[in-house]
Order: structure tokens, then C-alpha cells, then sequence
């Protein structure tokens, strides 16, 4: 059944009649009036801060799991939500987005420049103002989750780490904002770890935004907990898998990065056509993610409509029935 979206990918999209169009890694997002901002999750894939692929229904499977979660979390940490007119729509509060994503990290993973891991078995041991012991292994629960910011970069450009100490130093966000976004993420990454055991899976590590509410209210925005901005393990095959020094069962993105890593330097060279199984196989990992989490089945969407016309008749009938109100 997923074969026949897979020509309907949504790899952009023009909502006309809406003020400031933003395209980034793999949203889309316009301004609207009371202010309010709407927010289309597109099927893109972007990784190594590169766009690689679309996947099918990527886009609708993120929007409804950071639905389920930002349900799940609104008494830990306030959030952007309004509305949800579309599966894959989400209309907010416009924030001022503080330049800094948030990672916590509850173990020694990762494939990227900017993951402990891989800083790790370069000698690395000092990283994000921690300090690591020698003889850690990959995968490796750490004591206690730490948070490893990085500062925010465009499309096609390298995020860089910080301490989080330097956040407030170098001012990128002033102290008493920047304490309580550590309290929201560690709150946020328990509650998550949490929910994820209780269904069966490992919630490894995960990355937040947050902004400000013209009020001054700091509030969590963009995605919580998707695949897309979190590391999730198949409980049952993390021990055996450690102790074997083989890498834990993964429902996550990781399905491209690895065939990519195996293939290529994905930071340095052209990426190769990345071949419709391993787009379906990934499209299969991110809906076993929502229906594993939510406990819900994952809904189809109607094979024979056109998603981009969908979607823009939900956002033109949501805005003709609100206006400008709130």
C-alpha cells in the first residue's frame, strides 16, 4: 500500500495569499494574521546538513507524533500549539525562536560531527563543558543525561557545539532564560524516557527548540520527540547488543545515514540516489515510531488526493473560519 506514495512525496510547497515564506531543512512556514504562524512539515530528509531524499508521509507521521507529544508534555513545559487544520499542519504561536538547539543526551551515540560519540573515539574527553571517563563503549548509558547545545545553522551549513555554559557567557541567551530552557529539556527528555520504556523503546537522545511569546513567556516550539530530532532503541535488544558491542535495534532515520555512511562521506561527497526501498524501509521505521509510541494506528491519507492541494485548501479553510482571531 505505501508503494503508491511514493510519487506523492511533498518536497515543497506554495501557499499563496500568506506574508514571510520560510523554507528550511525540512519545514515550510508562512505568517498569518493574529499573529500566528502556520507550520507544513514536508516529506524531506535532511541529514549530514544536507537535504538527501523525500521519504513518503514523513511529513504527516511528524506532525501527528509531536501532536501526541506535545499533548504529553504540555504540563511539563508550556508549548506554540493552536491548531492542527491539516495532518500535517500545525498552526502556532509566532515566536522569537532563541538561536540555540537544545540536545540532551542520555547516552554515548550518534553519527554526526557534533555527536559524543564520535567526538569520544577521536580522544575527545571534554566535550559540551563534560568531563568523560576513559574506557566508555558506544552506546553506553551515560550517568546522567547532559545537555549539548549547538548554535542553529542555515540549510547546507554545519551546526557548531557549545558548553552550556557558553550559552550564557557569550550571551547567546541570557542566564535566566537559558536556565530555565535546561530545566524545560531535562524535565521534557525524563518525561519522554519515561513514555518511550513504558512502550517498549529507549528514548537515547533528542533535540528542542524554544522561543518567546511576545509576552516573555518561554515556551517549547518546532517538534518534540519525532524521529526526525530523536534517537529511539528497541528496548528488549539494547543489553544483549551492548554487551555483543553491536549497535541497538533503531527506529529512526538512521536507516539513511547508515546506507549513506556505507556508500559514501556524506559531508564530502555527492550523494547517491538513494534507492525507493530504503525511502519505503524509512517511511516503515517512522510510522512503527508513531504506532509503537501512541499506542494508535497510523491513518493513511487518501492515495488518490493530491497532498499539496489538500493541504492548502485545509490551511484556506482554517484562516476563512478564524481570521484573525486567536
Amino acid at each position: 500500500m505505501l508503494d503508491s506514495f511514493l510519487k506523492k512525496t511533498i518536497d515543497t510547497i506554495d501557499i499563496p495569499g500568506l506574508s514571510s515564506p520560510y523554507t528550511g531543512k525540512v519545514r515550510q512556514t508562512y505568517d498569518a494574521p493574529g499573529n500566528r504562524k502556520i507550520i507544513i512539515a514536508t516529506d524531506r530528509l535532511s541529514a549530514f546538513d544536507r537535504q538527501i531524499t523525500t521519504v513518503p508521509l514523513k511529513g504527516q507521521v511528524l506532525t501527528q507524533l509531536s501532536r501526541y507529544w506535545f499533548d504529553a508534555t504540555k504540563d511539563v513545559c508550556p508549548n506554540h500549539v493552536i491548531a492542527y487544520p491539516d495532518p500535517n499542519v500545525v498552526v502556532c504561536h509566532k515566536l522569537s525562536m532563541l538561536p540555540v538547539e537544545v540536545i540532551v543526551r542520555g547516552y554515548l551515540a550518534g553519527s554526526t560531527e557534533t555527536s559524543i560519540l564520535k567526538m569520544y573515539k577521536a580522544g575527545h574527553r571534554k566535550m559540551y563543558g563534560a568531563v568523560f571517563p576513559d574506557g566508555l563503549r558506544a552506546n553506553q548509558r551515560l550517568e546522567k543525561p547532559i545537555i549539548t547545545p549547538t548554535t542553529k545553522a542555515s540549510t547546507n551549513a554545519h551546526d557548531a557545539p557549545l558548553s552550556p555554559q557558553e550559552v550564557a557567557e557569550r550571551g547567546i541567551v541570557p542566564k535566566d532564560v537559558w536556565d530555565k530552557v535546561c530545566s524545560y529539556a531535562l524535565a521534557l527528555f525524563a518525561r519522554g524516557q519515561d513514555i518511550a520504556e513504558k512502550r517498549g523503546l529507549i528514548l537515547a537522545d533528542t533535540k528542542y527548540e524554544f522561543g518567546l511569546l511576545p509576552n516573555g513567556t518561554l515556551v517549547l516550539g518546532d517538534e518534540v520527540h519525532t524521529p526526525d530530532s530523536s534517537r529511539y532503541w528497541i528496548k528488549d535488544s539494547y543489553q544483549a547488543n551492548f554487551e555483543a558491542g553491536k549497535p541497538p535495534a533503531t527506529l529512526d532515520k538512521d536507516v539513511v545515514r547508515h546506507w549513506l555512511t556505507q556508500r559514501c562521506d556524506p559531508y564530502k561527497d555527492p550523494i547517491p540516489p538513494i534507492p525507493d526501498s530504503v525511502r519505503l524501509e524509512t517511511t516503515k521505521a517512522y510510522i512503527a515510531v508513531f504506532e509503537k509510541m501512541t499506542g494508535q494506528t497510523f491513518v493513511l491519507p487518501d492515495a488518490t488526493e493530491d497532498p499539496k492541494e489538500r493541504i492548502k485548501a485545509a490551511i484556506k479553510a482554517y484562516l476563512n473560519t478564524t481570521g484573525a482571531a486567536d
